[in-house]
């Protein structure tokens, strides 16, 4: 089990092991989910969304979509 320690601003570390293990990089986005009283982190890689093609039957669009929108993150 890995543990980090939550910061004053409310920031955590992951683990290395675990950011090399789930592909979380710089810039990762990250979603918190809360399912039966516990929290879960999903990061938001080209791996989820490549697992999640045709999910919600976009035809591609939603997944353009995320991928414009992580552009334009990084380019902040």
């Amino acid at each position: 089990m890995e543990t980090s320690i939550v910061t004053s601003k409310g920031q955590v570390v992951i683990p290395s092991k675990l950011r090399r293990k789930y592909g979380i990089k710089n810039g990762t986005r990250i979603h918190f989910y809360e399912v039966n009283g516990e929290m879960r982190i999903v990061p938001v890689t080209p791996e989820l969304i490549d697992k999640n093609i045709g999910l919600l039957r976009t035809k591609g669009k939603l997944m353009r979509a995320l991928l414009e929108d992580k552009k334009r993150e990084r380019e902040l």
